[in-house]
């Protein structure tokens, strides 16, 4: 029987080693994925903000997203990170980074690199930003 693999573990090892254009905000997307997952543990998130985590979540393994993965390798991230932080700053908006960054398993400050990955993700995602968000249901 084949051990079970952790989602993280796929997204670290359908990253490993990239270093190409934006690697700076695209290697932070499994980190942003770890995030989301443990917030869901957390008894402080209210029904509504479950929903939206688990729909940036989903965002991550949907096949047939914006820019899937399959198609644009590494760069089909770039979308899956978006809606990450997108969700992520309605939680940090509600609760405040210190919250988030209590969950944060890294050194790095979690504020930076969400606002980092927010603006990168929203420079090259420019038009795509509205059907992304509606693929997932967070905009009508």
């Amino acid at each position: 029987m084949s051990e079970f693999k952790d989602f993280y573990d796929t997204l670290i090892e359908n990253l490993e080693g990239y270093e190409g254009e934006y690697a700076y905000f695209i290697n932070c997307g499994p980190n942003l994925f770890n995030l989301l997952c443990d917030l869901l543990s957390q008894e402080e998130i209210n029904r509504q903000m479950r929903l939206e985590i688990s729909a940036a979540i989903a965002y991550y393994v949907a096949p047939d997203d914006i820019i899937p993965e399959e198609i644009y390798g590494p760069y089909g991230y770039i979308d899956d990170i978006f809606v990450s932080v997108y969700v992520l700053r309605k939680v940090a908006k509600q609760f405040g980074y210190d919250f988030l960054q209590n969950l944060w398993n890294h050194e790095t400050d979690v504020k930076e690199v969400m606002d980092d990955c927010y603006d990168n993700s929203l420079e090259l995602l420019e038009d795509k930003v509205h059907p992304v968000l509606s693929y997932v249901g967070l905009m009508d």
